[in-house]
């Protein structure tokens, strides 16, 4: 059992120390829009606080998982001064099994339960219509469309026929992958020369390809001139 709990406790601190280096690493250095700062942290810098880890680990199981047995019957005398024999800390075997289980449930909810949607990657077709007698970029570069889900951002771009129109209204047409199960969905369009705009996308945590495209919505600050959105999901396979 020592063998066991000590081997425990040395893989918990290097997953702690593996994945808070990591953490401070993106939090420091601020949002990952392609997912580079997140890789790097996690596979080229996360492995030294894992080590760093590993060796807290041992020395936690050695200087407080393992207390002297002051109820041990006295030793005969001899040259060499006697060692109280040692036995497992209770409070610290229950704690390190407290949180191996949580981490044994999160690693089932994220690898078995999965966080990706059932459908695979689904493909999220957007339309924006623009005031009567606005002006499109010349280039499609110009225009940046993000869709935040969960806790990144989904792939995002304008079409290749972009360029549309609905009446005397210029049109956007852009399509963005997603594949996270999350209630949190946000569409992000930016235009040269106007404000950012944004629009929820109200679709549940792990949707079903819609029938049709939504209503058509207004962005969250109505007080900007007038900028719509509907969309509709479809399944890529």
């Amino acid at each position: 059992m020592r063998i066991i709990l000590g081997l425990l406790s040395a893989l918990l601190g290097a997953l702690a120390g593996w994945s808070a280096l990591a953490a401070l690493v993106m939090a420091l250095a601020g949002p990952d829009r392609d997912g580079g700062i997140a890789m790097g942290a996690v596979f080229d810098i996360g492995p030294i606080g894992g080590v760093v880890g590993l060796v807290a680990g041992i020395w936690l199981f050695v200087r407080i998982g393992l207390v002297r047995n002051a109820a041990s019957p006295p030793v005969e005398a001899s040259d060499a001064a006697p060692r109280a024999p040692t036995q497992l800390s209770l409070p610290f075997a229950v704690t390190l099994l407290l949180i191996a289980s949580i981490l044994g449930w999160w690693g089932w909810y994220e690898f078995i339960r999965s966080p990706y949607l059932s459908h695979g990657f689904m493909t999220l077709e957007l339309e924006f219509r623009l005031p009567a007698g606005a002006t499109l970029p010349d280039n499609k570069d110009d225009v940046r469309i993000e869709v935040e889900e969960a806790r990144g951002y989904a792939i995002a771009s304008p079409a290749v026929n972009w360029r549309a129109h609905d009446g005397d209204r210029p049109a956007i047409i852009a399509t963005a992958a997603l594949m996270y199960k999350t209630r949190h969905r946000v569409a992000h369009l930016t235009l040269p020369g106007m404000p950012a705009r944004s629009w929820p996308i109200d679709l549940p945590s792990d949707p079903d390809p819609t029938p049709g495209y939504s209503p058509w919505r207004i962005a969250s600050d109505p007080s900007q001139p007038e900028i719509e959105l509907h969309f509709r999901l479809r399944a890529d396979r």
